[in-house]
């Protein structure tokens, strides 16, 4: 039976305006200038059957999850029950009259839904941690009504109703689930469901920019000449105009306070807007067009210069940007692999980002709260996250891109029940004796079901699809600790065929295959030991997890870690020394180390912040 944990807030979620949840534009990287946010309070219900409900239980503040308290909800969804959701729709009928169509954007929805229009299913969507859309125009009312005017605002909203469907089966499946467990505990966390990211929706001409895909091209070694690559995607060949503006940078990028709040605004260089411009092409949808970038600015962690442009296809006009950096593994003087960022040996000193909050579960109570996390690790000399088998809103994408902030992102694992006894136990001792499992063995690894991994491999080409343009993803980390691992080789192969600009993580901890570009190690309870490869770059990619408990700003009094402390001295004392080993590790052949972790979560009390993000340990 679980223990009951202590609630506790962070100071973002006790200001938490339901009227104004998250108002940020969701999409940095094709953003418009307008858009309807559709957060706050809707209806709720959850019924054992599938059967939409004659009444509902109350309301629900979305995109927070039933589970979190923030929702207003705090109840747990079971795999055999559904979540029903109900909110009015005001669509502004004069547009659609016009030719506009709506298009209806979910940032992510746990796992499995329906999206119902006025009881027309509008969409159906498979998976909890990847972005969807609708075009949901003939679905509306009122698209062919009579009167009206363009400036008759009143006359020309229509109240619809918009409804979901929810189920999740969370760990009791095969599907994506990252930390998320039923029955939490030690290094597993609180399930959710449902609504966990940003709804919204907006209005675009008939023939607009449905993607944008950049492609930085850098002549290195001397970088000083570059390039970009841009293709706008849409339902047909149309023109285009495309308006690079000079490179800029954000106050507080480098590590000040200042300037770092949820949308500061880049500082560009002073002049005319068409001072401003530094390049401009032409060209059609659907084809690439290269553009010439003169007197390049490279994007570090210091000076995380970004590039931004804006497109205008037909009516439709979008702004996104981009930074001109490489990252890659090149051999040193002394034949040792190291990482670089643009050419340039650079260790990579990371943490575990889980992405876990008290109040919000999976969803941050606010854009700031993002921020804070990213800033904090900044200000004590970290230039890397690793986004632990979680996909995050693109919002903490776009605040590590202008911040500076490198990230290796995890595919999200999934897989049937796993057997701890062989990823976690035995896979730990074949480790310390330097042996490779094969990842053959589906039913030991959880991935016995063939749709499971065809799963996995749609929900792979998604995620680098929907996060290819974030210039600080450094590297794609496929599987971790053998949770759900299947065909590593395979897998690598098909990462490297979608994006060859990164680097690879085939397997972080065990059940290394010998591919990718890391050999890449977790670190806890034994002496560290590894001979640098002659091509492959070393990596620590989980090591520390030191614990410690600090009375109310710790939601269990049970205690998950590696290596249990009970004052901030002796914490402190380990964390040094730990530190100071592994960076004499690094003349050695170490090329990355991600200390364990950013905050702490539930049981799992290792983090350098507490899980209320209030007190800092180290």
């Amino acid at each position: 039976m679980m223990i009951r944990m202590e609630q506790l807030y962070t100071r973002w979620g006790r200001e938490v305006d339901a009227g104004h949840v998250l108002q940020e534009y969701p999409r940095p990287l094709l953003k418009r200038k307008s858009y309807v946010n559709l957060n706050g309070y809707w209806d709720y219900a959850i019924t054992e059957k599938f059967r939409k409900p004659e009444g509902y239980d109350g309301k629900i503040l979305v995109p927070f999850s039933p589970e979190s308290v923030l929702s207003g909800v705090g109840r747990q969804l079971r795999p055999e029950e559904y979540l029903w959701y109900r909110t009015g729709l005001s669509v502004d009928s004069d547009k659609l009259r016009r030719g506009f169509r709506l298009i209806l954007h979910f940032g992510a929805v746990d796992q499995a839904c329906l999206v119902y229009v006025n009881g027309q299913e509008a969409a159906r969507h498979m998976g909890g941690y990847l972005p969807f859309s609708a075009d949901i125009t003939e679905y509306c009312l009122g698209t062919q009504c009579a009167g009206g005017s363009a400036g008759a605002e009143e006359s020309a909203a229509v109240e619809n109703e918009l409804a979901l469907a929810v189920r999740d089966l969370s760990d009791t499946s095969y599907h994506a689930r990252g930390k998320q467990k039923l029955k939490r505990g030690g290094m597993f966390y609180t399930a959710q469901s449902g609504i966990w990211q940003t709804v919204w929706m907006e209005y675009v001409p008939a023939c607009y920019v449905k993607e944008l895909l950049t492609e930085p091209l850098l002549s290195l070694p001397d970088c000083r000449s570059g390039s970009v690559r841009i293709t706008v995607r849409g339902d047909a060949a149309a023109p285009v105009k495309i308006r690079i503006r000079k490179p800029a940078l954000y106050q507080g990028a480098a590590g000040e306070d200042g300037g770092v709040s949820g949308d500061s605004s880049p500082v560009e260089p002073a002049g005319s807007s068409s001072d401003n411009c530094l390049a401009e092409a032409s060209g059609f949808s659907n084809r690439e067009i290269t553009i010439a970038l003169p007197d390049c600015k490279l994007w570090t962690c210091e000076m995380p210069w970004l590039y931004y442009f804006t497109v205008e296809m037909g009516e439709d006009t979008v702004e996104s940007y981009f930074a001109l950096r490489t990252f890659s593994v090149e051999k040193d003087e002394a034949g040792i692999p190291r990482i670089c960022l643009n050419g340039q040996a650079r260790f990579q000193n990371g943490v575990l980002d889980q992405g876990y909050w008290p109040d919000g579960l999976y969803t941050a109570p606010s854009d700031e709260a993002f921020v804070f996390d990213i800033m904090e690790m900044k200000k004590m000399g970290f230039n890397m996250l690793r986004k632990h088998v979680k996909i995050e809103p693109q919002r903490w994408y776009y605040h590590c891109d202008r911040l500076g902030m490198i990230v290796w992102q995890d595919m999200v694992n999934g897989g049937s029940y796993y057997k701890h006894w062989f990823v976690t136990y035995a896979a730990t001792l074949f480790s310390r004796k330097r042996c490779n499992i094969p990842d053959t063995c589906l039913r030991l690894l959880s991935r016995a079901d063939q749709r499971g991994r065809a799963e996995f491999v749609r929900e792979v080409k998604e995620t680098i699809r929907i996060l290819k343009g974030h210039p600080s993803i450094a590297v794609w980390v496929i599987f971790n600790e053998g949770w759900g691992q299947f065909h590593a080789k395979k897998m690598t192969e098909l990462v490297r065929k979608c994006d060859s600009s990164r680097l690879i993580d085939q397997a972080s901890g065990w059940f290394d295959q010998g591919g990718g570009d890391m050999q890449s190690i977790h670190h806890y309870f034994f002496r560290l030991k590894f001979a640098p490869e002659k091509k492959r770059a070393t990596v620590l990619s989980e090591f520390g997890g030191y614990s410690l408990r600090i009375p109310g700003h710790s939601a269990c009094r049970k205690l998950y870690g590696y290596g249990i402390h009970k004052d901030r001295e002796g914490l402190r004392a380990a964390y040094h020394e730990r530190m100071r080993r592994m960076e004499a590790q690094i003349p050695e052949g170490l090329c990355a180390a991600v200390y364990t972790q950013l905050s702490d979560v539930e049981e799992e009390v290792n983090g350098i912040f507490t899980f209320d993000r209030e007190v800092r340990k180290l």
